[in-house]
């Protein structure tokens, strides 16, 4: 079964690219030669290449729940695909990633294999079959940390300085947020198909909770370590309607409509823009005062 172009860019979840780009981008923040074509490489490799491989992955071990999966078919959370389509897209994603990883290599070295291993270890930890992290909380939520290689293929493709760890602690928490929340959005179709996640595990009230604290932590380390408070407050703010979500809005609710989940996609989009936009204009999460 021949996978259509429209099947093979919507299984990479475009409404979600920009998680890749931010990571991406965010250490080219402080300076960086917008004429060096590996520059431009990179940030192709981080949009289709990268995430039909993550997400195409994932949704072939994942079939049984996408079927139940309402906000599925769409363009920002992506395809829902049958296994046999996806069986037929497994070697465009593997050889989507062989031009990268030759030209990545030959332009800085070997480490840069040891980016595109740690890619695929990460991705292969995640949705083995048996014992894959996905199903096995916390592990769930410490996996998916592994989208921080892309900071690193970052740096060493744009020969960029490291960055400080507060800086990676942020990232972390980034990653961990989104992860959390995507698991929230997908809790009633993973319990139907009897998936165990950290949401699951915990509830959708502790596990908004948990999402309302990390995210109000990232903005008291924007505002407290980086001297940031208009993204820290913008985070805080963040927060608060999460609370407000959690409290009065949808209260005991175990699941949002499709407009609602659209609605959220839309806005994480939009978000990811203006903070990259005010990154570049004041790069303060690269430093530490």
């Amino acid at each position: 079964m021949t996978p259509t172009p429209t099947l093979l860019l919507k299984i990479s979840r475009p409404g979600l690219w920009f998680q890749t780009l931010w990571l991406y981008l965010l250490p080219l923040t402080s300076g960086a030669d917008w004429r060096d074509p590996w520059l431009w490489a990179g940030l192709l490799y981080a949009t289709w290449p990268l995430n039909a491989l993550v997400y195409g992955w994932n949704d072939l071990v994942d079939v049984e729940v996408d079927a139940r999966n309402p906000r599925k078919d769409s363009w920002l959370f992506g395809a829902r695909a049958s296994e046999a389509q996806l069986r037929a897209m497994r070697p465009i994603w593997a050889l989507a990633q062989l031009p990268f990883a030759l030209a990545f290599t030959w332009a800085r070295g070997p480490m840069m294999l040891a980016v595109f291993a740690a890619i695929v270890a990460v991705n292969a930890t995640y949705n083995a079959r048996i014992g894959g992290l996905r199903g096995r909380p916390p592990f769930d939520l410490v996996n998916p940390l592994g989208y921080l290689v892309l900071v690193w293929l970052s740096l060493l493709l744009n020969e960029r300085p490291p960055l400080p760890w507060q800086s990676w602690v942020y990232l972390g928490g980034f990653v961990l947020q989104a992860q959390l929340i995507g698991e929230i959005m997908d809790v009633v179709p993973d319990r139907e198909a009897g998936r165990v996640t950290t949401a699951t595990l915990l509830g959708v009230g502790k596990a908004k909770a948990l999402v309302i604290a990390l995210v109000a932590g990232l903005g008291l380390l924007c505002g407290v370590v980086f001297r940031d408070w208009l993204l820290g407050g913008f985070l805080l703010g963040g927060s608060g309607w999460l609370l407000y979500d959690l409290l009065v809005y949808a209260r005991d609710r175990q699941s949002y409509t499709r407009a609602e989940h659209t609605l959220a996609g839309v806005g994480m989009n939009v978000a990811g823009l203006l903070s990259m936009l005010w990154l570049f204009w004041s790069p303060t999460l690269l430093q530490v005062p």
